[in-house]
C-alpha cells in the first residue's frame, strides 16, 4: 500500500534521485550539508508513527464523538446556523474555492472577487454605511481595529475609549488587550447615562443580554464629546432593525457567522468592518473594487493596496495581513441563495420564537431584563441559575449563565417551535404567542439587498452554475502550481479537510461547557504537544487566528516578560530591513519602537551593524524579530550567534515562522537560541489558503516566555492566569480548522515530516538550478544554495528591455500559471517557492514557462519593440484573440498557445490587464449596475 507521505511529496523516489543528479549530489544527505549551518541541525523528531489516511479519519471520529453537541441557545456572538448544501458541497469542501491564493493577480481572481464584492455588499447595505473590506479575523479583533482607527482619526485629545458594557465580554476583553499596550485606556460603562470626554465610543447595537439599543440619542450623546462612534452589530439583526449607518455612526462593526458559517468552536468566521468615506484610506484589511482592463471590461482588483501594513510598516495603526475569504465568500454566498425577504424570514423566524418565550416566561412569573429585543431573552431566576443550566443540559440544550440570579437564552435559524416548548419546559412554563419585541421606530424600512445577484439564483441549478462560472474564472492549486515565494502553496491533502464538516467539530459553541468539548480538547492537546515537539519550544497556544495575530501574541509576551522581571524600559524592537512588513507593524502595535537592522549585500542580517544597535541601545532591547530560514530564502549561517548576542544584551528573539516549511524534521527554533515563534498553520501545516484566509498563527515558546501566552477570561483552561489577555475572540481561535494540521501530523509522522522538508528544499534547488543560466539568483548561502525558495532578479532585463516583473506575471497567465511573488522582499524581483507537493513534471512545466519567457524578453533585447510584445499585452483573452482586427506583430497562436504544454489543458483568463490606477480613482466596493463603473 502506498504511504501517505509519497502522495504529499510531488517527486517520486526515482525523480528525486535524478534531480539530485541534476544539482551534483548523490544522497539528500549531501545535499542538506550544502543547505544548513551544522550548527542549527538535528537528527530526528519524536512523534507517534504515521498513521494511514483511513486510520486517521478513523481516529478522528472517535475524537469528535467524545464532543457532545446540544442545540445552542447560548449567544454571545455565535449562532446556529444552516449552511445551504449547495454550498458546502461546491464551495466549502471544492478545492477549486479553497486551495486559491490571496487575488493580488487580479486577473486570474475574477471569480474569488466577485464573490468578495457579493459579500461586501451585504455588510454596506445591511449596515447603511458606504465603505467596507472583505472581511476581518472575527468580531473582538474588528472591534478592536475600530478602537486603533478611531484614534488616529479623532481630533479630541483625550486617550480615553468608552466601551458600552452590554458588548460581548469576549469582545471587551481583545479591546483592552489591544489599547494596553497603546496608552489607550479603556471606560466602561452605560451610554445611556453619561458619556465622559474621549476620542471614541464602542456601542453595542443588540446587548449581549438581551435588548436593542437605541442608537439615535447616544450617537448624538458622543457627538458632543466630540467623539467617534462605532456600533458592535449584527447583520442577520438589520434586515429588521434601524442600520447604523442611518442614525450617524462612523464605523459598524461583527460577525458574518450565521450567514452560513458553521460555530467551528469559535472559528474560522469572517468579521466584518463599514465605514464612512473619511475612512477609506485607513480601513484595515483589503477592499475589493471594480476597475476596466485594456478591453474596457469591468474587472475586479484589491483596490488601494498602499494602505497595507507593508507600506507603512512601523507606522501602521494595524498589522492584518490575512483575512477570512473563504468564510466571506460563503456568507456572501449565503445572502446570495436566500436573497433579501429570505434573510428577512429567518431573522423574523429567530425574532418570533424569542417574542413567544419572552410572554411564556413572562406568564409563567419571571421578570425579563429587557422590554424590547431581537433574538435574545434575559430571564431572572432568583437563585435557581445553575439548577436551570444543568437542567436545560439534561434536556439538549445549552444557554447561558449571566449569575446566579438570571440567565439569558438566544434563538436563531435552526431553533424549532419544538425546541421552544423543549425550553419552556424547562422554566416550567407553558406555550403563549408573544407581541413583536422591536419598537416601531427602530423597525427598519429601508431596502437592501436590491442588486441583481441577490435575485438571480433562487434554484439550486442556478446557484450552482453561478459558483462553477466563478470557481472557472480563478486559478487555484486545483489547476496549477502556484509557486509564490514567502507563502506556501502545497497539497491540502482531502483526507486532511473532511472532519471540518463533521457536526461533532462544526456544530460546537467556543463557550458550550468544556465536558461537551472534550474531543477538542484532546486533539487540541495532542496538536500542541507535536508542534511544540516539532520546533523544540516548551509551550505553545493555538489562540492566534492568523500569523500576524500570532507576531503580536508573541511579542506581548515578551513585552509581560521584561515587565515581571521591573525590565519595562525595554521597549526597542531590532528588525532586519528585510523583514515582512507585518513585522513593524506589529511591533509598534506592541507598544516597541522599531530601529531597523541592516542586510549585508548577500541578505543576510549584518552582524556589525547589529553589535553596533546592541552597544548602543542593549538596555533598551527587548527583542530581536528575524525570520528563518531569511526573507531572502537562505539559512543565514550566523543565526546562533545572532540569538547570543540578543540574549547578551538582556533581549528575547523572535523568529518568524513564515519558512518553517524549510525546518520540519531538519532544525528547530527552539533549540538554536529562539525564544519565541509563530508558526504559520495554513502554510507549513496544510490548512489551505482559501483565497486569503482562514489563517491560524499560534505561537510556540521557551519555558520563560509560558505564563504569558494568550489567556481568556471566558474559559480557565485558554491559558496562564498571567496571560495578557485574548488576541482573537475565541479561546482557541479558528478551532474548527485545527483537525486539518492534526492529520497531517498524524498522515507524516517523524520521518514524512522530515521527507517533505527535503523535497521541499530541493525542488527549491532544482528550479533554481535551471532557471539560473536564464535569470540572476539573488542571493544564496555559503555553499552557493537556497533554501525553500527563490528570488530572480528582474532588475538587469528591465534595464536592458523595458520588461517588468509585472509583464513576466502576467505572461505567465497565458501558460496557466499564477505568478511567483512580485518585488518582495526587494523591488524588480520575483521570489518563487515550489514546495514539495510539486512533481517533477509541474515543476519541468514553469520552468519551461520561465525559459520560453526568457526567449521572449531577448527578442526585445535583440531589438523587437516592447510595447508590441505579447509579454506587454498580456495575459490574453479569448476574447482578444477572436476579434476581427489583430494588428500585433505576434500571432494568435503565439499569444495563446506559447508551449505546446497549455493546449491540452488551457486557461483563458477572463480579462485582460486590469487598470490599477482607475480602480484607486474610481472606488467602488459594492455591486453597482455595470453602467455606473463603465
Amino acid at each position: 500500500m502506498t504511504e501517505f507521505v509519497d502522495r504529499h511529496i510531488g517527486p517520486s523516489q526515482d525523480d528525486r534521485n535524478a534531480m539530485l543528479e541534476v544539482l551534483g549530489y548523490s544522497s539528500m544527505e549531501e545535499m542538506l550539508h550544502d543547505v544548513l549551518p551544522d550548527s542549527i541541525r538535528l537528527d530526528a523528531l519524536s512523534l507517534p508513527p504515521a498513521l494511514s489516511e483511513r486510520e486517521v479519519l478513523g481516529r478522528l471520529r472517535e475524537i469528535a464523538n467524545r464532543n457532545r453537541v446540544t442545540k445552542s441557545m447560548i449567544g454571545l456572538g455565535y449562532h446556529g446556523t444552516i449552511t445551504p448544501p449547495v454550498i458546502v458541497r461546491n464551495l466549502l469542501e471544492n478545492p477549486g474555492w479553497y486551495t486559491s491564493y490571496t487575488p493580488y493577480q487580479a486577473e486570474i481572481s475574477q471569480g474569488r472577487l466577485e464573490a468578495l464584492l457579493n459579500y461586501q455588499t451585504v455588510v454596506t447595505d445591511l449596515t447603511g454605511l458606504p465603505i467596507t473590506n472583505a472581511s476581518l479575523l472575527d468580531e473582538a479583533t474588528a472591534a478592536a481595529e475600530a478602537m486603533t482607527m478611531m484614534r488616529r482619526h479623532s481630533k479630541a485629545e483625550s486617550k480615553v475609549l468608552f466601551v458600552d458594557e452590554a458588548l460581548h465580554p469576549q469582545t471587551k476583553a481583545v479591546i483592552a488587550t489591544r489599547a494596553r499596550p497603546l496608552d489607550i485606556e479603556v471606560a466602561e460603562g452605560d451610554p445611556s447615562h453619561e458619556v465622559p470626554a474621549c476620542f471614541g465610543v464602542v456601542l453595542a447595537q443588540f446587548p449581549s443580554e438581551g435588548g436593542i439599543r437605541d442608537l439615535a440619542p447616544l450617537v448624538e450623546a458622543a457627538r458632543t464629546q466630540g467623539a467617534l462612534v462605532t456600533v458592535v452589530t449584527d447583520l442577520l439583526g438589520l434586515t429588521v432593525v434601524v442600520p447604523p449607518g442611518e442614525v450617524g455612526a462612523d464605523i459598524a462593526v461583527g460577525s458574518a457567522q450565521r450567514f452560513g458559517v458553521p460555530m467551528g468552536f469559535g472559528g474560522p468566521h469572517a468579521g466584518f468592518m463599514a465605514a464612512t468615506p473619511e475612512f477609506t484610506r485607513t480601513l484595515p484589511g483589503r477592499i475589493v473594487g471594480i476597475s476596466v482592463d485594456t478591453g474596457g471590461r469591468p474587472a475586479y482588483r484589491l483596490a488601494l493596496q498602499t494602505r497595507e501594513q507593508h507600506i507603512r510598516r512601523e507606522r501602521a495603526t494595524s498589522n492584518i495581513c490575512t483575512s477570512q475569504v473563504l468564510l466571506a465568500v460563503i456568507a456572501g454566498m449565503y445572502a446570495v441563495y436566500h436573497g433579501p425577504a429570505g434573510l428577512a424570514d429567518i431573522a423574523r423566524h429567530s425574532h418570533r420564537l424569542a417574542c413567544d418565550f419572552a410572554a411564556s416566561v413572562s406568564a409563567a412569573g419571571h421578570a425579563l431584563g429587557s422590554t424590547a429585543w431581537f433574538d435574545t431573552i434575559s430571564v431572572e431566576v432568583p437563585g435557581h441559575a445553575d439548577r436551570l443550566v444543568e437542567e436545560a443540559d439534561r434536556a439538549g440544550y445549552s444557554i447561558r449563565r449571566l449569575n446566579a440570579d438570571w440567565v439569558s437564552v438566544t434563538f436563531d435559524e435552526t431553533t424549532t417551535d419544538e425546541d421552544l416548548i423543549g425550553i419552556l419546559t424547562v422554566f416550567g412554563a407553558e406555550p403563549h404567542a408573544g407581541s413583536i419585541g422591536i419598537p416601531e421606530p427602530l423597525q427598519r424600512t429601508s431596502d437592501y439587498l436590491t442588486h441583481p445577484v441577490f435575485h438571480s439564483y433562487r434554484s439550486e441549478t442556478e446557484l450552482l452554475r453561478y459558483l462553477r462560472r466563478l470557481m472557472d474564472r480563478d486559478i487555484a492549486l486545483d489547476r496549477s502550481m502556484i509557486p509564490l515565494g514567502s507563502c506556501t502553496m502545497k497539497l491540502n491533502a482531502t483526507a486532511e479537510m473532511m472532519a471540518i464538516t463533521w457536526p461533532e467539530f462544526a456544530n460546537l459553541h467556543p463557550f458550550a461547557p468544556l465536558s461537551h468539548a472534550a474531543g477538542y480538547l484532546e486533539l487540541i492537546a495532542e496538536l500542541e504537544q507535536w508542534l511544540a515537539e516539532i520546533t523544540g519550544y516548551d509551550a505553545v497556544s493555538l489562540q492566534p487566528n492568523a500569523g500576524s495575530q500570532g507576531e503580536y501574541a508573541g511579542l506581548l509576551a515578551i513585552r509581560a516578560y521584561h515587565e515581571s522581571r521591573g525590565d519595562a524600559g525595554r521597549r526597542l524592537c531590532l528588525i532586519p530591513s528585510s523583514a515582512h512588513g507585518t513585522n513593524p507593524a506589529s511591533a509598534a502595535m506592541a507598544g516597541f519602537e522599531v530601529m531597523v537592522v541592516e542586510c549585508d549585500d548577500e541578505g543576510n542580517v549584518d552582524i556589525e551593524d547589529l553589535r553596533l544597535k546592541l552597544k548602543e541601545h542593549g538596555p533598551e532591547v527587548g527583542a530581536l524579530m528575524v525570520t528563518y530560514p531569511s526573507t531572502h530564502g537562505v539559512f543565514e549561517t550566523d543565526i546562533v550567534e545572532i540569538c547570543e548576542l540578543i540574549h547578551e544584551a538582556g533581549g528575547q528573539v523572535y523568529l518568524d515562522g513564515a519558512n518553517l516549511n524549510a525546518m520540519v524534521g531538519v532544525s528547530k527554533p527552539g533549540v538554536f537560541g529562539s525564544d519565541v515563534s509563530h508558526l504559520n498553520l495554513h502554510k507549513t501545516f496544510t490548512i489551505p489558503h482559501g483565497g486569503g484566509g482562514p489563517g491560524v498563527g499560534p505561537i510556540g515558546v521557551r519555558s520563560h516566555l509560558a505564563p504569558f501566552l494568550p489567556n481568556h477570561p471566558m474559559v480557565d483552561a485558554a491559558g496562564p492566569a498571567s496571560g495578557p489577555g485574548p488576541v482573537s475572540a475565541a479561546p482557541w481561535g479558528s478551532a474548527g480548522i485545527l483537525p486539518i494540521s492534526w492529520a497531517y501530523i498524524a498522515l507524516m509522522g517523524s520521518d514524512g515530516l522530515r521527507h517533505a522538508t527535503e523535497a521541499a528544499i530541493l525542488n527549491a534547488n532544482y528550479v533554481a538550478h535551471k532557471l539560473q543560466d536564464h535569470y540572476p539568483i539573488l542571493y544564496r548561502g555559503a555553499m552557493g544554495r537556497i533554501a525553500h525558495e527563490c528570488i530572480l532578479d528582474i532588475r538587469p532585463l528591465h534595464r536592458a528591455s523595458g520588461v517588468t516583473v509585472e509583464d513576466i506575471a502576467k505572461r505567465l497567465i497565458d501558460y496557466g500559471f499564477h505568478a511567483p511573488t512580485i518585488s518582495f522582499p526587494v523591488a524588480g524581483t520575483l521570489m518563487i517557492e515550489p514546495t514539495e507537493s510539486e512533481s517533477l513534471y509541474e515543476l519541468d512545466r514553469f520552468v519551461e514557462a520561465m525559459i520560453s519567457i526568457r526567449e521572449e524578453i531577448a527578442a526585445i533585447e535583440d531589438g523587437a519593440e516592447y510595447e508590441a510584445s505579447a509579454l506587454y499585452h498580456s495575459p490574453h483573452t479569448a476574447e482578444d484573440l477572436l476579434g476581427v482586427e489583430w494588428d500585433r506583430p505576434y500571432s494568435r497562436e503565439e499569444a495563446a498557445y506559447p508551449v505546446d504544454a497549455v493546449r491540452t489543458a488551457k486557461y483563458w483568463p477572463p480579462v485582460s490587464r486590469i487598470d490599477a490606477r482607475y480602480g484607486d480613482r474610481h472606488l467602488v466596493c459594492a455591486c453597482v449596475p455595470v453602467d455606473d463603473y463603465r
